[in-house]
């Protein structure tokens, strides 16, 4: 992909995987038929907020779920798992609907909503949060620490692992997603990089160095935040499985 990044469309088909002397080339068509920057900025805006937002919810859901333990919180739990195995597409119609009679269309609001509340990391920080120490919160209990304070001063530092998990995941699956902004992303400057390199290979001819340039650019911030957070990425996930 980086070799083809910087040859020409006819190397490229032409067998061609060394490097060549095209990249600026590819950049300069780039940047003349479609609005990188734009569609840059509206894909890491709307993952960064979604990974913000399914955070804090999740995480909240997930540590009430398994300290304030019960039966009927099992039974929601169950509930909750059971809607991962709905498609998507069973719901899309229903959710496109709602968005548009909201005037919430070409907004980051209706990219996050969806997905801010997700089964899985509910899932994920539950099981993560079966390690926590329950002296721990005793202890603060006993001192005078209410529950806010006993969440975000004690358990977010202590499960920072698991946030950085469920960081990863949420940003790629967001920044990857391709259908739903399909669908409410309906004008040019509301599009993401996804839909950018989807109308790249919608023409009759394809460039494909500038396709795999628009590629390799797309996959820059996902690669960059799984390496910085890779090592927690895998105590988060050990940690959840325990």
């Amino acid at each position: 992909m980086l070799a083809s990044a910087t040859n020409s469309s006819v190397d490229i088909l032409g067998g061609r995987i060394i490097p060549g002397s095209y990249l600026l080339e590819n950049l300069k068509i780039l940047s003349a038929n479609t609005n990188v920057m734009r569609a840059l900025w509206n894909s890491f805006r709307n993952a960064a907020v979604a990974t913000i937002a399914s955070l804090v919810v999740c995480s909240i859901a997930g540590y009430g779920f398994e300290i304030y333990h019960d039966r009927g919180k099992d039974l929601l739990m169950n509930i909750l798992l059971l809607s991962m195995m709905v498609p998507f597409a069973v719901i899309m119609i229903p959710l496109f609907m709602m968005f548009g009679n909201a005037n919430l269309l070409n907004t980051t609001i209706a990219f996050v909503l969806p997905t801010v509340a997700t089964a899985f990391l509910i899932f994920l920080f539950r099981q993560s949060t079966r390690s926590f120490p329950r002296e721990i919160i005793e202890a603060a209990r006993i001192e005078g620490m209410g529950e806010l304070g006993i969440f975000f001063r004690l358990y977010v530092p202590i499960m920072k692992s698991t946030y950085a998990a469920a960081a990863v995941i949420t940003f790629m699956t967001a920044w990857n997603n391709y259908l739903w902004p399909l669908i409410i992303m309906q004008k040019n400057e509301s599009k993401t990089m996804p839909l950018l390199i989807a109308d790249l290979i919608s023409g009759y001819v394809i460039d494909y160095g500038v396709l795999m340039l628009a590629v390799s650019i797309s996959i820059l911030p996902t690669v960059i935040i799984f390496l910085v957070l890779q090592k927690n990425f895998a105590e988060g996930i050990i940690s959840s499985i325990k």
